[in-house]
């Protein structure tokens, strides 16, 4: 058994953060001195290391309490999806930390970077799991979750190439002044929708509209679009707004 300083100095994490957790009934230690103080057991650290690692993938606090009282909840399997996203993550990094590596060459040589490389590691798509987190309900959440938790190397490989297909699309459309609110462009759109439901959980069209609103409202979303064509954000929030107007048109209540 360990006292809150002893997990607080073995974990990094704060023993105010720890007293918080244990508020919140996300970690409340096993144990108790006869003072009182809190103590921590072997199972009590291996539920702490899964909440900082889904933190660190930017799950919320609720969330986290959600996926580990459910009472189906594996700690293998929920290893097995860590591991797999943050595999994920990994090389999105190590493909930016390439990307950047080539154009600080080119820049330092006085050639221009290869524009076939230079968005390698960029993904817009990559935020729509923090879009369900804000706006997507525990129904929505619990069906990302089953469905992501068989997804393997091929699954996935399949998911970012349809993702960058479509951003690309969409940026080809905007390139060749296609209207955000044309055919081909809502067309786009209702496939962007059709992706994300298909992958990861039902998506309305009012949950798209909220996808949208963020593209342009928080600078992360925004920059990822920026990165493949300047202007592609609004474009994007544009298009996917004029497709959720015609949905409802043609299935009120939608």
């Amino acid at each position: 058994m360990r006292t809150v300083k002893s997990v607080a100095e073995l974990t990094g994490v704060s023993i105010r953060t720890l007293h918080h957790y244990d508020a919140l009934g996300l970690l409340e230690p096993s144990g108790r001195t006869e003072a009182g103080y809190r103590l921590y057991d072997h199972a009590d650290l291996e539920r702490l290391q899964e909440i900082l690692v889904w933190r660190q993938l930017g799950f919320s606090l609720a969330e986290i309490a959600e996926l580990l009282d459910d009472p189906g909840h594996d700690r293998g399997a929920a290893l097995r999806r860590q591991r797999e996203l943050i595999g994920g993550e990994i090389e999105r990094l190590q493909a930016t930390a390439l990307a950047l590596d080539a154009a600080l060459a080119a820049r330092n040589h006085g050639t221009p970077a290869k524009e076939e490389t230079m968005f390698e590691g960029f993904d817009p798509s990559r935020y729509e799991a923090e879009a369900r987190q804000r706006w997507g309900d525990t129904d929505a959440y619990r069906e990302s979750a089953r469905r992501t938790a068989g997804y393997g190397e091929a699954e996935w490989a399949q998911i970012r190439a349809q993702a960058q297909a479509n951003v690309d699309a969409l940026a080809a459309a905007m390139a060749a002044g296609e209207p955000a609110d044309g055919e081909r462009a809502r067309s786009l759109a209702q496939e962007h929708r059709a992706h994300i439901s298909r992958w990861f959980y039902p998506v309305s069209p009012a949950m798209h509209r909220n996808l949208a609103e963020m593209y342009v409202a928080d600078p992360r979303f925004t920059a990822s679009y920026e990165q493949v064509a300047p202007g592609l954000a609004a474009y994007v929030r544009a298009a996917i707004l004029a497709n959720a107007d015609s949905v409802e048109a043609l299935t009120p209540g939608s």
